[in-house]
C-alpha cells in the first residue's frame, strides 16, 4: 500500500513524524507537507505563486521519502497527486494535528482539508489529531491498532474517517468510542476581546467547553475516548 502522508502542522512537527513512523507499519511511505505552520486554513489553495517544493532525504523518520511544499495542506495533496509521487497513492493520512479536530472547529481545519482532498482525487483518507498538549501516550499506545481497526472498516468514498486522541494518561484512559458525530459547539468557544480601550486592536481566543452531548466527538474526548467518525464531503 503506497501511503501519501500530509499535515497543517508543518513537516517538521512531531505529530506528523509520529504518524509516518506508523505509517511503515501498513505500507510504503510519502510524507509531503507544507514547510511551514498552516494550521486552521480549511481548504485554501494557492493560485498566485508557484509552489515551492524540497526533498528532505535527511527527514527524522527513517525510510519515508519526504518534500515540502511552500503550500497549504490541500496544496500538498494535489502537488503530490498531480506532479511529485510517480503512482497516485491508495491512501491519505492527514495528521496528527495539534488540537483537536471536533465540534464546529473541524471547518477551519487544514488537517481534515487535506483529507477531504485525497477524496477529491479519489484517494480514501483518514484524519488523526490529539489533544492540543501533545501528550501523546494514548497515541503511542494505539495509534497502530486504531490504524489496522479501520483500514477494515466500511466507509463510502463520500466520507473520510475522522479519529482524535485524548490528551490523557494511560492510566485516565477510557477506551474507544466509534460512530461519534460532531458536537454542535467549539472545544474553544470564541472569547474575543479588545486589547484595550482603545478598541482597535482585537485579541482572538477562546475558553474551553467542559460538557459536550452524549455520542459526540466533544462528549468522548471530555471524558478520555479515543473518538473516532466519519465526516462527509459536501460535493462528493
Amino acid at each position: 500500500m503506497r501511503i501519501l502522508v500530509v499535515n497543517d502542522d508543518g513537516i517538521d512537527a512531531l505529530g506528523i513524524k509520529k504518524l509516518a513512523l506508523a505509517a511503515k507499519s501498513f505500507g510504503e511511505v510519502f510524507v509531503v507537507a507544507p514547510e511551514g505552520q498552516c494550521s486552521a486554513m480549511s481548504h485554501k489553495i494557492t493560485l498566485s505563486e508557484n509552489l515551492k517544493v524540497k526533498y528532505l532525504k535527511d527527514y527524522d523518520v527513517e525510510g519515508v521519502n519526504a518534500y515540502s511544499v511552500s503550500g497549504t495542506p490541500a496544496d500538498c495533496v494535489k502537488a503530490a497527486v498531480e506532479c511529485i509521487l510517480d503512482d497516485k497513492p491508495d491512501i491519505v493520512f492527514s495528521g496528527i494535528n495539534k488540537g483537536y479536530n471536533a465540534g464546529t472547529e473541524i471547518i477551519y481545519s487544514g488537517t481534515i482539508a487535506a483529507a477531504m482532498e485525497g477524496l477529491v482525487k479519489g484517494i480514501p483518507a483518514i484524519a488523526f489529531s490529539v489533544d492540543y498538549n501533545e501528550v501523546y501516550d494514548i497515541v503511542d499506545e494505539y495509534l497502530n491498532q486504531v490504524i489496522k481497526d479501520v483500514l477494515v472498516k466500511n466507509i463510502s468514498k463520500s466520507e473520510i474517517w475522522n479519529i482524535n486522541f485524548p490528551g490523557c494518561s494511560i492510566n485516565e484512559f477510557k477506551g474507544t468510542e466509534y460512530g461519534v458525530v460532531p458536537s454542535k459547539t467549539q472545544y474553544h468557544v470564541d472569547d474575543y476581546h479588545f486589547k484595550d480601550e482603545n478598541k482597535n486592536e482585537i485579541i482572538p481566543a477562546g475558553r474551553r467547553i467542559e460538557e459536550a452531548e452524549e455520542g459526540t466527538d466533544l462528549c468522548a474526548l471530555l471524558n478520555n475516548y479515543i473518538a473516532i467518525g466519519k465526516l462527509k464531503s459536501i460535493v462528493m
